[in-house]
């Protein structure tokens, strides 16, 4: 293992500024990203895409559970395997409570092609909270193919392959729009709430850290 160089503090607190000032610089960038991002045009959503989950069948509108923003992590589960993906599974572990997310008005959810009686254990065992939902049921067009998270391979005969990815969606009223997606390396980085908040379309609270409370002080 090849260890940093040992400098005097000094030395040290100069090639840190230096560094500090890159660092500024590229959050200035992202912020600007972020605001190229949510002025990105939106497509609406016509497709009656069902879904299964915990209480039954559900539509898209439904995972929004009445918020005007929703998350959607695309979870690598393909019907045949016999778990879920791994580095899906670390991205997930990163969520933890919800609370923070729908107190900004935004609901999340996972979403895989195995069917729910698949899911269900895999969820238990992982001790995961979070919405999760199969996209398998659905009768009226394919949900993960639509939005890129299964993708056609090259290979003659091959089957669909699978990649990680997240999509956000916006309503007004009972019309969905899909806002944003990004897949594969994109998703390095994401997992915070601030990380998730950036990818949709309304704008996040100035100074937002200031009404960060403890997950159990929501009233969501």
């Amino acid at each position: 293992m090849s260890f940093p160089e040992i400098v005097p503090r000094e030395q040290w607190r100069a090639a840190r500024e230096e560094l500090l000032r890159k660092e500024e610089a590229v959050r200035r960038a992202r912020e600007v990203l972020g605001a190229e991002r949510r002025r990105l045009p939106m497509v609406e959503v016509d497709t009656e895409y069902v879904f299964e989950g915990g209480d039954g069948k559900a539509t898209l509108l439904d995972l929004f559970e009445g918020r005007a923003q929703l998350v959607v992590h695309h979870f690598m589960f393909a019907p045949e395997w016999e778990s879920g993906c791994p580095c899906c599974s670390a991205f997930l572990d990163q969520i933890g409570h919800l609370a923070p997310l729908h107190a900004r008005n935004t609901s999340f959810a996972a979403v895989s092609r195995a069917p729910f009686t698949r899911i269900l254990p895999f969820k238990a065992r992982m001790g995961w909270a979070v919405p999760w939902y199969s996209s398998s049921s659905s009768a009226h067009g394919d949900f993960n193919l639509d939005f890129e998270a299964t993708v056609a391979t090259a290979e003659p005969g091959g089957g669909p392959a699978e990649r990680p990815g997240i999509s956000c969606f916006l309503r007004d009223g009972d019309r969905v729009f899909h806002t944003y997606s990004v897949y594969d390396d994109g998703l390095d980085g994401l997992g915070t709430l601030a990380g998730l908040l950036d990818l949709t379309a309304l704008v996040r609270t100035p100074g937002g850290s200031e009404r960060l409370r403890l997950h159990d002080e929501y009233d969501v």
